[in-house]
């Protein structure tokens, strides 16, 4: 049983909460606040409480303006910190038409409404991702910068760090909001870290990399560094990703374990790991929506670019960890921490259902190291690659209608929009590249 109305409200006084942020998403995954004042609370409960569409990138024209947020009371939580007024608390909303329905520009709608599928198909998601983000410090006026404290790499703890200070302060306040860690170390490039949280169903899990991001940039500043979670901030060292582990149980069961099967793995695994494969190219502009995305894509780094599946080794797209039972998952690798993670859930449950409606199989898994291999040996082993750039993801995107049901017409409309002029701005743009390379040159 989820909480009530009551059980928010009898929190909300015990704890001394005077503000309520209401937060839903934009479909870019930026965070946006309605803030409240307790007195509002039950009225906010009751979804009575209406704000501009119009304003949010993406949601809605002037004509059609009037939304109205419908809290979530499960994801009632008090932040760490406090005002100097009072307590602090958050509801994560979803997005209503003024007629009552859900409105199609809602990322949380949209991920609920593909669940709904799996659930129709006896399934229920589960996800544990995990995301990286780098630690700058920020100049004499505050603003970011690309410099590290630290020259500490994987799973290093330098003595005296302030990022190792703040990612511990990260922990206990995602600890104090009700975040399960598994796991918190240094990652591979200076000013790297990584932060994992126990997996669980797709909806809690979006909710919970929104308010991951929101902390994790919040105790960041306090300790006057800059959180980030841009993929691919400095060339030459390796980029974020949001690796994402996923696993579909049918009647409390993991459905793609299966003791006598081929690896352990069911056919509905298979069938999963195939409409991933297939669907990759297409939903890489959801999972990977920025044109920075596509410099952390590349050979050299770890992240992967190449479409395949093992076993075995990290260089494909999908990696089965080597656990089973109840623990066994599919690991896919490319997303990266910039993406709205409603959207991107929503997009992946997609492709993998898409796979086991369709009785897709997949090829061979291939078990080499695919950053060895030419062209010509890809090509022999039917390995084909991830878009290049955000441009050419959103090109693969236009063509597949298995995603763009899975993002809806609103969304989906709105979103090439949006990207195709970032794209343009992108591309008319003079970059410091271009000035070092050419100036003197010509």
């Amino acid at each position: 049983m989820g909480q009530t109305k009551e059980d928010v409200l009898r929190e909300a006084s015990e704890k001394g909460v005077k503000f309520i942020r209401l937060q839903f998403t934009d479909i870019f995954g930026v965070l946006k606040n309605v803030a409240i004042t307790i007195e509002q609370l039950e009225k906010a409960l009751d979804g009575e409480l209406m704000f501009d569409g119009s304003s949010i990138e993406g949601f809605a024209r002037i004509e059609e303006s009037d939304m109205y947020l419908y809290p979530d009371p499960n994801t009632f939580l008090v932040f760490p910190w406090r005002s100097t007024d009072g307590g602090v608390a958050r509801l994560i909303c979803d997005v209503y038409n003024s007629d009552g329905t859900p409105f199609e520009g809602c990322p949380r709608c949209t991920l609920k409404r593909v669940i709904a599928e799996a659930q129709e198909m006896g399934y229920v998601w589960n996800v544990g991702p995990e995301l990286e983000f780098f630690l700058f410090q920020t100049d004499a006026e505050g603003r970011p910068t690309t410099i590290t404290q630290d020259k500490a790499g994987y799973f290093d703890m330098a003595p005296i760090d302030r990022g190792e200070e703040a990612r511990r302060d990260m922990v206990l306040a995602l600890e104090y909001m009700g975040f399960e860690i598994e796991a918190s170390h240094h990652e591979v490039a200076p000013g790297q870290h990584e932060i994992d949280f126990k997996y669980s169903n797709a909806l809690d899990i979006a909710d919970k990399i929104a308010t991951f991001r929101l902390v994790v940039r919040t105790i960041a500043q306090r300790h006057g560094l800059h959180a980030t979670f841009m993929p691919k901030p400095i060339l030459g060292i390796a980029g974020s990703g949001m690796h994402t582990n996923q696993s579909l149980f049918k009647d409390g069961r993991n459905a793609f374990y299966a003791q006598e099967g081929n690896m352990q793995l069911s056919e509905e695994a298979f069938h999963y790991i195939a409409g991933l494969l297939k669907h990759a190219r297409s939903f890489a502009a959801i999972t990977n929506p920025t044109i920075n995305s596509y410099k952390r894509l590349v050979p050299g780094y770890e992240a992967p670019c190449y479409i395949a599946w093992s076993g075995r080794n990290r260089s494909p797209l999908i990696r089965i960890p080597g656990k089973r039972g109840s623990s066994t998952r599919i690991e896919l690798r490319s997303p990266d921490p910039s993406c709205n993670p409603y959207l991107a859930l929503a997009v992946q449950l997609k492709a993998g259902l898409d796979g086991i409606k369709n009785r897709m199989n997949p090829p061979a898994s291939v078990d080499l190291n695919i950053y060895e291999l030419n062209a010509e040996q890809r090509s022999a082993h039917g390995i084909e690659s991830l878009p290049e750039s955000l441009l050419e993801a959103l090109q693969e995107l236009s063509k597949d209608s298995v995603i763009q049901a899975a993002l809806g017409p609103h969304i989906y409309s709105r979103f090439i929009e949006a990207k195709k002029k970032e794209w343009d701005r992108y591309n008319v743009t003079v970059h410091s590249w271009e000035i070092e390379e050419y100036l003197q040159m010509y």
